[in-house]
């Protein structure tokens, strides 16, 4: 029974499936895509997400919690470096995971694992989103003051 088993432990023991999950990490992390099987891409994102969240806050306690689970000092480096500036003001959701079909040798479910900010060219043709907040009171005086100029124009065209 499975129950209160909460993560994939893929076929593996648990040594085997730390260093696996940090090797695919650091290499994600070096190349920005990696091809794997489904499964493992489901837990590559849970395991490196948090690492990613904490990067953005480049703290030597941070580090070393990062430095602990990729066991890589060149991706520790590049994670706070490069991917924790890209992803900044982005609120969670750091990889994307794209389906390939399946392989050919044993027929495995195979998937593309992406960082989401390193794609151009899904990012190319969607705007930036505004970052400032409206509040729910004052959307219809906004409304109305349009409304009075466009009859005023009407009256001067007549």
């Amino acid at each position: 029974m499975r129950h209160g088993k909460k993560f994939n432990h893929l076929g593996r023991k648990a040594a085997h499936r730390k260093s696996m999950l940090a090797n695919m990490a650091c290499s994600l992390i070096e190349h920005k895509r990696i091809n794997t099987t489904v499964a493992k891409a489901k837990a590559l994102k849970q395991f490196v997400e948090p690492l990613i969240t904490k990067s953005k806050e480049d703290t030597t306690h941070n580090r070393r919690i990062a430095f602990s689970r990729l066991r890589q000092k060149e991706a520790v480096t590049e994670l706070f470096r490069e991917v924790a500036t890209k992803v900044g003001d982005r609120p969670g959701g750091y990889t994307r995971i794209i389906k390939l079909g399946n392989r050919l040798g044993d027929n495995a479910d195979m998937a593309m694992i992406e960082l989401v900010d390193y794609n151009e060219i899904y990012n190319a043709d969607k705007p930036k989103k505004k970052t400032t907040r409206r509040s729910r009171r004052g959307g219809s005086k906004p409304a109305a003051a349009p409304a009075v100029e466009t009859k005023a124009t009407n009256e001067e065209e007549e």
